[in-house]
Formats: C-alpha cells, structure tokens, sequence
C-alpha cells in the first residue's frame, strides 16, 4: 500500500492547513514509514500512537527557534499519525497502544495485511486522488 496512505495524508493535510507552499514529501515518508518498518521487521512499533508521540516531541525539541526546519520536518510525525487513523491501527489496543500495555510486541497480523485483497480497491482510490489533487494544484499555480 503506497497510494492509499500517501493520498490520505496528503489530502488532509492539504485541506486542514491550507498552505500552498506546504512541501509534501516528508509527509509521504511518513505515511508509509510505519508499514516500511513494521513490516519486514515483525516489529508493531511504528504502529503505536506512542511511537508517533514520541517522533513529534523530538522534531519540536530538535527544531526550537528553527521555524523552517520544523515546518519542514513535521511533515514526517504527521505523516505517521495520519497512517495510523487511515490504517485503522487503533482497532488493535494491543498494537496501538504498545508498550503501555507492555514491551512485548503485538503478533497480530499488520492492517494492511489484514484487510487482504481490500487494499487493491483503496490502492485505485489513492491513486486518482493524487492525480485529481495534483491536477487541481498545477491550474491553481
């Protein structure tokens, strides 16, 4: 799953912010970054909200008084965050909550692997959106 979670995460953003000069490609790494790790891994970590949590609190004490660093570099928690709800990762406590439940790692299948053949549908979704998102970018400019 690429498209799906990238276009997610690039929409959202898009429409909250609402900042043409946003730059979206640390935002797509992060979209992708927790089922990158997780997944040849074995690992659950990436798909933790505390995880997340914990990349956001070290971009802000990373960039203090840093205010294009940080608006770059946020892109990459967000991104994260964002795979989380458009992953239905919470419905797994487990999981998302690891390790505040304890240190041992979720063997539970990942949700991209779960939903199986779902993704080929969302993977169609997430591509036409980039491109109608990409399209309406390019005649706005």
């Amino acid at each position: 799953m690429l498209f799906w979670f990238v276009a997610t995460a690039v929409l959202t953003v898009s429409w909250v912010f609402k900042d043409p000069k946003f730059d979206y490609r640390l935002l797509a790494v992060g979209a992708v970054l927790p089922d990158v790790i997780d997944w040849p891994t074995g690992w659950r970590m990436m798909h933790s909200v505390v995880a997340s949590i914990v990349s956001l609190a070290v971009v802000m004490l990373l960039t203090l008084g840093r205010k294009p660093s940080r608006k770059l570099l946020l892109g990459l928690p967000l991104g994260t965050f964002l795979h989380l709800v458009f992953d239905g990762a919470f419905t797994n406590a487990e999981m998302f909550w690891w390790p505040l439940g304890g240190w041992e790692f979720s063997t539970d299948a990942l949700p991209v692997v779960a939903r199986g053949w779902w993704n080929a549908p969302l993977e169609v979704v997430g591509a036409f959106s980039l491109w109608r998102w990409w399209v309406r970018r390019r005649a706005a400019a």
